[in-house]
C-alpha cells in the first residue's frame, strides 16, 4: 500500500489587526495572506484532495486551490481553530495592559490558565486528533493537503509525537507554514515542519 501523506498548511495573514482569532472570529485572508499561500505552494499540486477548516481564512483558499487543480474538497469541522473565549478579537497588547497576570500565566501554562470562556486544550487536541485519524483512514494511500490553523497543526504534532499540549504550544508556526506527516509501515511520523515553500 502507498504511504498516506498529510501536508498541513497554516492559513496566510488575515484581514484586520493582529488579534486572538479562534473559531469565534471569521476574518478572511488579506491580499498579503493570499499571496503567502500561493507562494508557499509554489504552483504545485501533488495532492489527491483538499481538506479544510470551515473558517474563511482557510476554506476560501482551499476551494480556490481545488477549483484551479480540479480536486475534491472536504470541509472538516474538527479542524477549526481553538476557541479563545473572552480574548477573541482582542490584541496581545490589550490583554497585557488590562490583564498582565493572566497573560503571563497563559504563556507559562496554556493548559491550566485558559482565557475566560476558552475551549480546553485537552478537548481541542482530542477533536483534532480524531479528525486527523479519520482523514488518514478515509484517504489511506493518498496525498492530502489540509488547510488549517496554528493550533490545529500543534494538535496534530502533539498527536503524532505523543507530546502534551503544553509542550506543543512551544512550537512556532508561521503564516502559510507547511508541516508534513507520513503514515507508512513504520508508523506515523513527522517528516518536516514550518517550511515556507513546498
Amino acid at each position: 500500500m502507498n504511504d498516506t501523506i498529510l501536508d498541513f498548511i497554516r492559513h496566510g495573514k488575515p484581514t484586520g489587526n493582529s488579534t486572538y482569532r479562534g473559531h469565534g472570529i471569521d476574518d478572511p485572508l488579506s491580499k498579503e495572506g493570499w499571496e503567502q499561500m500561493w507562494n508557499a505552494l509554489n504552483d504545485q499540486s501533488p495532492w489527491d484532495r483538499v481538506v479544510s477548516s470551515p473558517l474563511k481564512r482557510c476554506s476560501h483558499f482551499a476551494r480556490s486551490l481545488a477549483e484551479k487543480y480540479d480536486l475534491p474538497v472536504r470541509i472538516e469541522e474538527r479542524f477549526k481553530e481553538v476557541g479563545f473565549g473572552d480574548w477573541e478579537g482582542r490584541t496581545r497588547a490589550e490583554i497585557q495592559s488590562t490583564s498582565p497576570a493572566a497573560y503571563e500565566a497563559f504563556y507559562q501554562d496554556p493548559v491550566r490558565n485558559r482565557p475566560p470562556g476558552a475551549e480546553s486544550l485537552e478537548d481541542f487536541f482530542h477533536r483534532v486528533s480524531e479528525g486527523c485519524d479519520e482523514i488518514m483512514r478515509d484517504y489511506a494511500g493518498q496525498h492530502i493537503l489540509v488547510v488549517g490553523h496554528a493550533g490545529v497543526i500543534r494538535g496534530v504534532m502533539a498527536h503524532v509525537l505523543h507530546i502534551p499540549p503544553v509542550v506543543a504550544y512551544r512550537v512556532i508556526i508561521g503564516h502559510a507554514g507547511i508541516t508534513r506527516i507520513r503514515d507508512n509501515k513504520l508508523g506515523v511520523n513527522l517528516e518536516f515542519h514550518n517550511r515556507s515553500v513546498l
